[in-house]
């Protein structure tokens, strides 16, 4: 049986497009069998995939392929993409390294959620930056109950919610005003949106705990819990959700071994000089020389 490359795209846009016959052209000059068409179990032979598009893109890569563990080499197509190893110029390069398996396996961490209904109904799901749980009436806040390994936190009114992996604390639980972590922190953030409350701050905790957030019998509104932008599960008052760091792993193929460090400031654009100047730090209200 021959080799066979996943590629993974948006086939709604004419620039993907193009990107994935450059794919198809550099894996076939190495002799790979590029394929666009996937089903877990079905298609297990399939060593890598090539994902080419935007954040959205690898997510929706992720969910298609992490029961068969079958390692993600993106290149970024889209805005920010901080999932990307490469950037759209690099195609052909990007094709030609996975045929020749030149690349390192980084292994992230996911999220599964529970949603259980006051009937008792349950749906269960997982997510690899963040399930995140938004109020259905934008004219009234989510009224809920926190829990941490099922002892009472907090409880608030507030726009959502979002718990989040290492991997998504540079996505939406960043914008909510949650911190960074690297990629080998195992465990799972918490930031509240829009809180109304004195004690509603970020929250982490490790592998082997559980957040339960209950959106109480009298809230106003009714809410539904997101998986990375794109399931959805109803939430209606009375009903919970838990969610556990996952021993579900998602691969991703990189081919380099650059610290995330310089990832964060290359994707973010962070300004790493200024006040340090010729490499020397001077003290407050110092003038250097010449002045």
């Amino acid at each position: 049986m021959g080799r066979r490359i996943l590629i993974v795209a948006n086939p709604h846009r004419e620039d993907t497009l193009a990107a994935v016959e450059v794919a198809r052209a550099a894996l076939v000059d190495a002799g790979i069998d590029a394929c666009t068409d996937f089903a877990a179990g079905v298609d297990a032979p399939i060593e890598a995939a090539l994902v080419l598009g935007g954040d959205g893109t690898m997510l929706h890569a992720a969910h298609l392929t992490r029961d068969a563990g079958i390692p993600l080499l993106g290149v970024n197509l889209g805005h920010v993409g901080f999932l990307a190893e490469l950037e759209r110029d690099d195609v052909a390069h990007a094709a030609q390294r996975l045929a020749s398996g030149a690349y390192e396996i980084e292994e992230r961490g996911t999220v599964d959620v529970k949603v259980i209904a006051a009937s008792g109904e349950v749906e269960v799901g997982w997510a690899l930056n963040e399930a995140t749980i938004e109020r259905a009436n934008p004219r009234t806040m989510l009224e809920v109950d926190l829990a941490v390994d099922g002892r009472p936190l907090s409880s608030f009114g507030c726009d959502g919610i979002v718990v989040a992996t290492a991997t998504g604390s540079t996505a939406h639980a960043f914008s909510g005003g949650g911190p960074v972590l690297w990629p080998n922190v195992e465990g799972l953030l918490l930031v509240p949106l829009a809180a109304h409350a004195l004690f509603a701050r970020p929250l982490v905790i490790g592998p082997g705990s559980t957040f339960t957030i209950d959106v109480v019998p009298h809230s106003e509104t009714s809410g539904h819990v997101v998986l990375d932008g794109s399931r959805t599960i109803p939430l209606q008052p009375g009903g919970r959700v838990e969610m556990a760091y996952s021993a579900g792993r998602v691969r991703l193929a990189r081919l380099s071994d650059a610290p995330f460090t310089e990832r964060l400031v290359r994707k973010f654009h962070l300004p790493t000089t200024g006040w340090r100047e010729d490499g020397r730090v001077r003290a407050p209200g110092v003038a250097g020389e010449g002045h």
